[in-house]
């Protein structure tokens, strides 16, 4: 998906519309190897917990080839406004393979390319 380095649009700091730049959101901190359920649940299955398996399933995980994994990740869009100097996030992110971002002038060049002109 492409996107353009500059757009238009509504700062609410500024309460008008402004020139914004955009950049991806970067992923940040890592947490570690479980989430807050999961660790739970570890813990709850772990140590101490008396004989059987106390209702829970007997079956074996799930194998490796039969877990779906989607191809793609939603990527998340960082407005920043060329006046006050503040963020704002896009509202959801975008389901896409790779996200590219783009100067005008490189897009322009691009369309004439296309049309055969110079």
């Amino acid at each position: 998906m492409k996107f353009p380095k500059t757009t238009k649009r509504y700062c609410p700091f500024c309460k008008k519309h402004t020139e914004h730049k955009i950049s991806l959101l970067s992923a940040g901190h890592k947490r570690g190897a479980l989430k807050h359920g999961s660790k739970q649940r570890a813990r709850k299955r772990g140590r101490a917990r008396g004989m059987g398996n106390l209702g829970r399933w007997s079956k074996p995980a799930v194998s490796k080839f039969k877990r779906k994994i989607k191809g793609t990740t939603k990527k998340v869009l960082l407005f920043t406004c060329q006046v006050c100097k503040k963020s704002k996030q896009s509202k959801k992110g975008k389901r896409s393979g790779r996200v590219q971002i783009e100067a005008k002038e490189e897009k322009e060049q691009k369309e004439k390319l296309i049309r055969g002109e110079k």
